[in-house]
């Protein structure tokens, strides 16, 4: 899933490999003004982006599926179950000398649905935080090339995975926009601790998504993100100080921006900053909560 409104290369530089040369797919060498894209991020990086076809305002332009390495290469997010993304993939696993293995930043649908028929075709270890995974994953764990980075928020198993100098951040920060925050346990304060938690880092400065655009100003994203959802927050406070208290009204209030098709995740993201608030005992009494018994995040 992705954003529900609109909100970059970091002086803290980690080493990366500049001498792997571009996939053959790419049909191109790299040029001058191609350092931030994805032709530079193939060539200094090592690290293939592919786009699934799977458009939608909570996926943008589509999930991004990343391959990684190569003799073997590892997989982040094999995305959709789409004929044309799976032959793309299975085409650039073939290119880079096989699989290694899979990891998931979070289980949902528009990251995962692809993996059972990756590993029937290339079998290898599966790392996620939970399902049926052959690494069940935690903080700070390595898998791989990559070393696991516990963010909830979007979701209650969501992880994002440093290599290769880069931070593969699932939908914890997204190319485009904000993120939706599923009201799960701890959620709000979780994601803003991981949030903080990657900005502190020093071993990346490029940002791969699982949507949207490849985020070279590293650094600068985190601190956008932690600053709009604190911003987010305090007009949620303030309406409430000014006697807001139904649902309709704090979206109103908080959310005026946003289009008619994005208010459930909207909703959502109320709720998880209300449990934030009930949380920290600074909720007033009589706030409508919404209600999401049935969703599974």
């Amino acid at each position: 899933m992705s954003g529900v409104q609109a909100l970059g290369f970091s002086a803290n530089v980690a080493p990366v490999n500049g001498s792997i040369p571009p996939d053959s797919e790419l049909g191109e060498s790299r040029t001058e003004g191609a350092a931030r894209t994805d032709a530079g991020l193939l060539a200094d990086y090592d690290i293939l982006r592919l786009r699934a076809s799977n458009p939608s305002p909570l996926t943008l332009t589509g999930t991004n599926t990343w391959v990684v390495g190569r003799r073997p290469t590892w997989v982040v997010d094999p995305g959709p179950l789409i004929d044309e993304h799976m032959r793309r993939l299975l085409a650039a696993i073939e290119a880079r000398g096989g699989l290694g293995g899979v990891v998931l930043t979070h289980d949902h649908s528009d990251h995962s649905e692809a993996v059972e028929t990756l590993l029937e075709v290339h079998p290898a270890p599966l790392a996620a935080a939970r399902g049926r995974a052959d690494i069940t994953l935690a903080d700070g764990m390595h898998v791989g090339p990559f070393q696991a980075f516990f963010t909830p928020g979007h979701a209650p198993d969501h992880y994002a995975f440093i290599a290769n100098g880069a931070c593969f951040t699932g939908d914890a920060v997204l190319g485009d926009g904000s993120v939706l925050i599923t009201p799960h346990q701890g959620a709000m304060s979780g994601y803003l601790l991981a949030l903080t938690g990657l900005r502190l880092r020093e071993d990346f400065n490029v940002l791969c998504p699982g949507h949207g655009e490849i985020v070279w100003q590293a650094r600068e994203k985190l601190e956008e993100y932690i600053a709009h959802r604190i911003d987010r927050e305090n007009r949620l406070i303030l309406a409430l100080n000014e006697g807001l208290r139904t649902i309709q009204d704090l979206l109103a209030a908080v959310w005026p921006e946003v289009p008619e098709e994005l208010r459930p995740a909207a909703t959502a993201t109320l709720a998880a900053h209300l449990d934030k608030l009930e949380d920290e005992q600074i909720l007033p009494r009589g706030v409508q909560r919404p209600s999401f018994e049935n969703e599974q995040w």
